[in-house]
């Protein structure tokens, strides 16, 4: 049975490349923003928040929903660049591996 101990090899190399690519997600930093960069949001592309940036201006108690909305939108900016930097991680680890398409990492 060379062959299943093969796969059973491959798959736990897999396991440990899995492992240290989200390990590494960790450290790799985008950032979000919104109304022109008034409101910045970084994020690591394992989606972690690090840090909010707002601009003074929009301090004032007339500005509340306006910020509020900003805030909304730089998260989400910040998320869907981290999932790509993720996506883009990940896709450099599985490129030599036969996966159907549409198989994605981490199950």
């Amino acid at each position: 049975m060379k062959n299943l101990e093969d796969i059973m090899a491959m798959a736990q190399n897999v396991q440990a490349e899995l492992t240290k690519a989200q390990a590494g997600l960790d450290q790799i930093e985008v950032e979000g923003a919104a109304g022109g960069g008034l409101v910045k949001v970084k994020a690591s592309a394992k989606g972690r928040i690090i840090g909010v940036d707002i601009d003074e201006s929009l301090l004032a108690a007339s500005e509340k929903q306006m910020l509020e909305d900003l805030i909304v939108a730089a998260f989400n900016d910040a998320k869907a660049k981290a999932d790509a930097a993720s996506n883009a991680e990940m896709s450099k680890m599985t490129s030599g591996l036969p996966l159907p398409p549409g198989f994605k990492l981490p199950f």
